[in-house]
């Protein structure tokens, strides 16, 4: 049924990534009323994960975001299609930088970097941009489908512009292979980790578990952590936007790392709440009783 599903729906997958821009988001407007007014995919998890993440605002202020979030999830999920035919040209006017000299400063010394970023803006572009950058060879962690055929899919459209892989189970053996390249790893540093292994912490007002992973590694190897934000400008329009976070990790007590990329997404989550990933169930664990 894998291969079936795989190979039926592939020519409507291939024929929407070849659309122009603005047919792309007409066909986002019709998602949009499909998945908000006719389906009303995942509205529960989306309406309680914004109640309590902003219990300070009313009821017609969530609602605003609600909307917008959905508006923003169509137009991610067919721009995410987009980059299976996307040129570096066209990258390159959908996406604009600021803060590359961090990056370069950074490269110009041989120092690979981690780089550690949300569900925020449109991270599939913000990937396909940094290969046009020109100065470390980026490295994403991912985790494999278990549908052979769909993975080769999210495979080839993540490094067909230069960009690299990692398996999210070997993501240390991987870094300290490359350990000679000059390389920028990025984790997405929002996801949710089994609640016994995690760092634990408080996110948009509730009690969120972490993975321990970028601070761990990022000690280890003493790469320095670089901050990305993907902000939307307007439709179709992001910046990618770098800053040091932790220049020196090495000496960093625990924790002080998974509290500073949190504290920084949570920033620009406030800011700009309806371009996260809402419909992720974040919120699905318990910390453990001590």
């Amino acid at each position: 049924m894998g291969a079936l599903g795989y190979y039926l729906s592939l020519p409507f997958l291939l024929a929407v990534a070849w659309l122009p821009m603005p047919l792309l988001y007409l066909v986002s407007d019709g998602l949009f009323l499909l998945l908000f007014h006719g389906l009303r995919y995942r509205r529960g998890v989306v309406r309680t994960n914004l109640r309590n993440s902003f219990p300070e605002r009313d009821a017609a202020a969530l609602a605003r975001i609600e909307r917008d979030f959905y508006r923003w999830f169509c137009d991610l999920t067919l721009e995410t299609l987009k980059t299976l035919t996307i040129t570096p040209a066209q990258v390159k006017r959908l996406v604009r930088t600021e803060g590359e000299e961090v990056l370069r400063r950074h490269h110009e010394a041989g120092r690979s970097i981690i780089i550690v970023m949300g569900h925020w803006g449109n991270w599939e572009l913000g990937g396909a941009r940094f290969s046009q950058i020109g100065l470390h060879r980026l490295n994403v962690i991912y985790h494999p489908l278990r549908n052979p055929h769909f993975d080769r899919l999210i495979v080839h459209m993540r490094t067909r512009l230069g960009n690299g892989l990692y398996p999210m189970a070997d993501t240390l053996k991987c870094m300290v292979r490359d350990r000679h390249q000059v390389t920028a790893t990025a984790f997405i540093a929002d996801q949710t980790p089994p609640p016994e292994r995690a760092y634990w912490t408080t996110f948009l007002n509730q009690d969120t578990p972490v993975f321990w992973g970028t601070e761990k590694i990022a000690q280890k190897l003493g790469r320095p952590v670089v901050y990305c934000g993907i902000d939307r400008e307007a439709r179709g329009r992001y910046v990618m936007r770098f800053e040091d976070l932790v220049p020196e990790p090495g000496h960093t007590p625990e924790g002080f790392i998974s509290e500073a990329h949190t504290r920084r997404l949570e920033l620009d989550i406030r800011r700009r709440p309806a371009i996260w990933l809402w419909s992720h169930r974040r919120w699905k664990h318990d910390r453990p009783k001590t």
